[in-house]
């Protein structure tokens, strides 16, 4: 049987302010963005070439906005993904080198940190 993480809640203040940080400036897909009832709106997003996506809106959760911390995406070209960020006009980090991987690392309006990780060739 196959467990597949498919959908994470990212808490967040602003929906609007975060989808529009998430699709503009990180560049994430828009694939839903449903008000469902007057207490409940859910919009999800998803990375380029991911199978997990992530989940905005309100009466999804009752984190703390900005709370979530340790949230990684892989790429195969940590160079080009850095340049995509700033070129977009996201406030990422500098390329830092370590011994499993080359990160940067970015935070959302509201705080939730992400990483994003190279992994270099193995052997």
């Amino acid at each position: 049987m196959d467990w597949k993480l498919e959908l994470v809640v990212i808490p967040v203040t602003d929906v609007d302010r975060a989808k529009a940080f998430y699709t503009d400036k990180i560049g994430f897909h828009a694939d839903h963005d449903q008000r469902v009832s007057e207490h409940l709106r859910f919009v999800q997003l998803t990375p380029p070439g991911s199978a997990c996506s992530i989940a905005l809106g309100e009466g999804l959760t009752d984190a703390a906005p900005g709370s979530v911390k340790g949230l990684q995406m892989v790429v195969s070209d940590i160079e080009a993904a850095h340049a995509e960020l700033v070129a977009r006009g996201a406030q990422v980090s500098e390329i830092e080198d370590l011994a499993w991987g080359r990160f940067i690392y970015f935070d959302d309006p509201d705080g939730n940190h992400w990483a994003v990780q190279y992994i270099p060739p193995r052997g």
